[in-house]
């Protein structure tokens, strides 16, 4: 899927109004059906089926909120038919509506900038629940899962579920990240597609529930290792090119420890400072052809590499200055091209430079638990995204070198670190 960009000049960009916030619409049967219908052919091709536990608890109009984990595109086609002909609204990243901003609202969807502060947000999950009567569906992971597991839920997501008061449903996907993982440029395999559709907390619960205690609760519900999946279920990808771009999750090598000489092709991802090969096989392990065998299973490897990044944190020798290509997102008409920058990454978070001065943005550690970073994104390159609720700064590193996976890394394990520092607030 492409997205329209147009060059123009930071000056121009930051001149121009911001876009207005609108409250959500409840979608009409017709583009409920047209959902519906555009996604037979992608399920129709997984032989998707769908196991469903507990759901008789819900209300036959009884509007919910459904949480479900976020691996391809196939997961908003399973839940248009899955929720079909129910009402309901989908809260999306900001860039979806770029260049469709009438058809996405017309669909119920909700806008909102990833991994940054949205007061609207939460205001209109429960408008559209409480006052459309309609549901509201939430991939609160926020973005693909880079190594097949899963990816950090917001803190907040407890406190939303009390504030909400509306039961939670959740859909869990097995198939959708083997079938075209992000790191492969999402290139589709033949892989059968299921999913279990849950009834997890009820109005009650949730009442007499702390916010911790549903964090953990949804941390479980959220906890799956695809590629364990696929070998424990015989899945076999057969496919010839199911290495191609993994170096950008394993970019680092676990023999000589040196980053950004990582190469994948075809089936296999090699070091090319030291040569240590590894074939990934049909069943989803590595097997080392050259060297004794580091890891064998790919989350092993990618939490390893969390691991040193964390020590380079807690170090203090942890830098990323990167050149980039900067675009600028502030309203649903185009993203914006504004020149050229520097992207610096340290211990006191991002600051970015660009635009021959012009443009100077400063984002704190403990800013956001997260970072909205992406391969490929929009078919135009690796990106790394920084921003605020009003603007958002695309930034696509200029050089050679995986720089978007250690970034997520680092931001998450930055977090961490800056707030363990905060003191906490004794409970009166």
């Amino acid at each position: 899927m492409k997205l329209k960009t147009i060059p123009k000049s930071y000056e121009e960009v930051m001149a121009m109004p911001r876009a207005k916030h609108r409250k959500p619409v409840r979608p009409n049967m017709f583009f409920r059906t047209l959902m519906r219908v555009a996604s037979i052919p992608d399920l129709a091709v997984t032989d998707f089926s769908c196991n469903k536990i507990g759901m008789e608890k819900l209300g036959k109009n009884e509007p919910c909120l459904y949480l479900m984990n976020h691996c391809s595109f196939i997961d908003l086609e399973i839940a248009a038919t899955l929720l079909y002909p129910k009402s309901f609204n989908i809260v999306s990243t900001s860039d979806g509506f770029v260049g469709k901003d009438w058809l996405m609202h017309k669909i119920g969807c909700i806008p909102t900038n990833k991994f940054a502060s949205d007061l609207h947000l939460i205001r209109d999950m429960s408008y559209a629940l409480k006052t459309l009567k309609s549901s509201v569906l939430m991939y609160p992971e926020a973005s693909y899962s880079f190594d097949g597991t899963a990816t950090p839920l917001p803190e907040t997501l407890g406190g939303c579920l009390k504030l909400l008061g509306v039961p939670v449903v959740m859909i869990r996907t097995y198939g959708s990240f083997s079938r075209n993982p992000l790191y492969n440029n999402l290139k589709r395999r033949k892989v059968k597609v299921t999913a279990d559709m849950e009834y997890i907390l009820s109005p009650d619960e949730i009442k007499e529930k702390s916010a911790e205690e549903l964090n953990e609760i949804l941390a479980k519900n959220f906890d799956l290792d695809y590629w364990r999946w696929q070998q424990e279920n015989g899945i076999k990808i057969t496919e010839d090119f199911r290495a191609e771009g993994l170096n950008r999750v394993l970019y680092k090598c676990p023999h000589c420890e040196t980053e950004g000489q990582m190469k994948a092709e075809g089936i296999r991802i090699h070091c090319e400072h030291c040569g240590a090969a590894y074939e990934l096989t049909e069943e989803g392990t590595l097997r080392a052809e050259n060297v004794e065998a580091a890891f064998t299973h790919i989350p092993d490897w990618y939490k390893w590499e969390r691991e040193c990044v964390k020590k380079e944190l807690l170090d203090g020798t942890y830098h990323l200055n990167v050149p980039v290509d900067i675009c600028m997102l502030l309203d649903t008409k185009h993203v914006y091209r504004v020149g050229e920058g520097v992207l610096d990454h340290s211990c006191e978070g991002f600051h970015l430079v660009g635009c021959d001065g012009k443009l100077e943005y400063k984002q704190a550690a403990i800013a956001s638990y997260s970072v909205y970073s992406d391969f490929y994104w929009y078919e135009i390159g690796d990106v790394i995204c920084i921003g605020d609720s009003k603007t958002l700064y695309y930034c696509f590193p200029k050089c050679e070198g995986d720089f978007v996976a250690k970034t997520r890394l680092a931001t998450e394990e930055l977090y961490k670190i800056e707030k363990a520092k905060k003191p906490r607030r004794s409970k009166a």
